[in-house]
This record gives structure tokens, C-alpha cells and sequence, in this order.
């Protein structure tokens, strides 16, 4: 039986509220972002639509209940929990489970 490792990717001061950053995790871009009082999140960097790493700077907000992010190129909204796109449900984002120890961020 193998043990899956966390990957530390960035320190918690790094990554500032609602602000993305990207960082590389087993050879992928991820789009980190903090989302005070509710958590971080982390989806792929690359938009399936616009075709292009711009994930990380969208804007972070609320569509109809769901945290999401605006991609910046053609402004579709993809769920930070689900990476579903509201607009496009067949398109998704690939999702990463983060963790946060000692103001590590981590994912797996």
C-alpha cells in the first residue's frame, strides 16, 4: 500500500484574499485562490474555452449561491469547489484538494 504525499506548493502569507496565483503541482499549472472565512481553493490554471493560462487571474464571486471564478478571457464562471462551468455544465475544471497546516498550503 503506497502513501499519497501533500504536495507544499506556497505559504498561506503568499497567497493574498481573492487574488489567484498559479503555482506548478506534479507538472500542472493550478489556480490557487484564498477565499477569507471560507477556504482555498484549487483549479486548474488553463481555460478549456478562452484556450489560454488565465484562470488565475480572474475574479473571484458569487453566481446564483455558487463561489466562482470569472475567466478573464471570455467571462464564463467555474465553480471553485466543482471546477463546473455555470454557462457550460459539460465543462469542467480539474479540481485539487488543498490543505493548510502551519500556513503551508498544500494539495493532493
Amino acid at each position: 500500500m503506497s502513501v499519497i504525499e501533500k504536495e507544499k506548493v506556497c505559504e498561506l502569507s503568499e497567497l493574498p484574499p481573492y487574488q489567484g496565483r498559479t503555482v506548478v503541482h506534479d507538472g500542472e499549472q493550478v489556480a490557487l485562490f484564498n477565499v477569507p472565512g471560507i477556504g482555498i481553493y484549487a483549479v486548474q490554471h488553463w481555460d478549456p474555452i478562452g484556450k489560454a493560462f488565465v484562470i488565475s487571474r480572474g475574479i473571484v464571486g458569487d453566481v446564483n449561491g455558487h463561489l466562482c471564478v470569472a475567466s478573464p478571457l471570455y467571462k464564463q464562471h467555474f465553480k471553485l469547489d466543482s471546477g463546473e462551468c455555470i454557462e457550460s455544465p459539460e465543462v469542467r475544471l480539474k479540481t485539487w484538494k488543498v490543505s493548510v497546516e502551519n500556513s503551508v498550503i498544500s494539495l493532493d
